[in-house]
């Protein structure tokens, strides 16, 4: 059977060569010099950069209202808490267009700046039982040839503090969903160890990945940290548990950030960061260093959290880098890799980059090279799935 070839010319890869990309049934088959022979059909890149699909690693696609009618924002009572904000986001909800709608609104966004694979947290405890996780699963259905989406089980409301959960995050699993989450196991659940027990639990039975939400400051939430790097240590997931936001990490002194990021790294748990303006955020330049895997995501979208949000990886590698001093290309580039590569070793993606036998997953965009696209975010763009041309100029095609 005779398989669709096409070979994308003139294409500037982030070494600054000139290359021919040849894509045949949706997967790299090689890359030669430019001016190489052409085979099956052809696109010319006009020598414009070419990166890998962009990773969205930490989003939740039913709880944005991107796309509806603005929500003004609801300041807490007494600084962040994160109960109060849970209470927000439901009477939000309430009011707010069809889960479906807000999804897809969401999504379109993320695809047309970029986004070729997405992890995505949805609310799965005693509020909403699995009622938002059978629409997203929908939704993800028919996006399926836009976009990778691995869907996490997350207890917005707690597991301990909602009664029913520990069995709807099970259920959750069989039900499609990737992973398994958990909130802060001790400010919000109060028992770190019967939280951890369903949350790991879950994993072990069904055989899926973790990714938790840690908001906890200081050294509470680096005793959290710890727990999980025992746990994950205990039943060998390496590589397979993500500690999302670990606020914490970015709220203590430098040699114990530094120590937990040596114990990160030997656990093999990696760490989200969308660079959050009013908080402490880890240390991502200390914590490469040590050899843990930091990767990013936009996490909420104009939704009861805070208003901003634009779905776009390159502008948030573009905020981290910012935030965190990185001033050189060297560190220009690592930005870069933490919404590309690093994010694809998080979500444990094997057919990820721009190299032959990958997916022709990539964007195309003008920037002479990677330290200027995160500095300048440039617009407008393709972007490719399996070597299609998926969206242009901020569209969908």
């Amino acid at each position: 059977m005779m398989t669709n070839k096409t070979t994308f010319h003139s294409a500037r890869l982030a070494d600054g060569r000139l290359v021919n990309i040849r894509v045949s049934g949706g997967t790299i088959e090689a890359i030669d010099s430019a001016g190489s022979p052409v085979e099956g059909s052809s696109e010319d890149l006009r020598g414009r950069l070419v990166i890998p699909g962009l990773v969205e690693g930490h989003i939740h696609l039913d709880t944005s209202f991107y796309g509806d009618e603005w929500k003004p924002h609801r300041p807490c009572t007494n600084g962040f808490d994160v109960r109060e904000r849970v209470a927000f986001q439901a009477d939000n909800m309430a009011k707010a267009a069809p889960m479906d709608v807000r999804a897809r609104n969401q999504l379109e966004l993320c695809i047309a700046n970029g986004a070729t694979h997405m992890r995505s947290h949805v609310m799965v405890d005693g509020s909403v039982g699995l009622k938002s996780l059978e629409t997203i699963l929908s939704v993800r259905d028919e996006y399926r040839d836009r976009i990778d989406i691995q869907l996490v089980a997350f207890p917005q409301n707690g597991i301990l503090s909602s009664p029913g959960t520990p069995q709807l995050l099970d259920e959750a699993i069989r039900l499609g969903a990737d992973l398994v989450g958990g909130l802060d196991p001790a400010s919000f659940d109060r028992d770190v160890e019967k939280h951890l027990d369903v949350v790991f639990g879950v994993a072990e039975k069904r055989g899926v990945d973790v990714d938790i939400h840690l908001h906890d400051m200081g050294t509470l939430g680096i005793f959290e940290i710890e727990q999980i790097c025992a746990r994950t240590q205990a039943l060998a997931m390496g590589g397979k548990v993500a500690i999302s936001h670990a606020y914490g990490l970015g709220d203590v002194p430098e040699d114990l950030a530094k120590r937990t990021g040596a114990l990160l790294a030997r656990s093999g748990v990696a760490i989200m960061t969308n660079a959050p303006g009013d908080h402490g955020f880890p240390p991502v330049a200390l914590l490469r260093s040590e050899g843990v895997t930091v990767f990013s995501g936009s996490d909420n979208i104009r939704d009861s959290w805070w208003p901003f949000g634009d779905g776009d990886m390159l502008s948030r590698a573009s905020m981290i880098a910012y935030r965190s001093g990185f001033y050189t290309d060297d560190m220009l580039a690592a930005a870069f890799d933490v919404v590309t590569e690093a994010g694809a070793r998080a979500l444990g993606l094997e057919d990820y980059g721009i190299r032959p036998g990958a997916r022709a997953d990539f964007v195309v965009l003008d920037a002479p090279h990677v330290p200027q696209a995160v500095i300048e975010v440039p617009k407008p763009r393709d972007v490719y799935k399996g070597g299609r041309l998926v969206a242009s100029n901020g569209r969908l095609v």
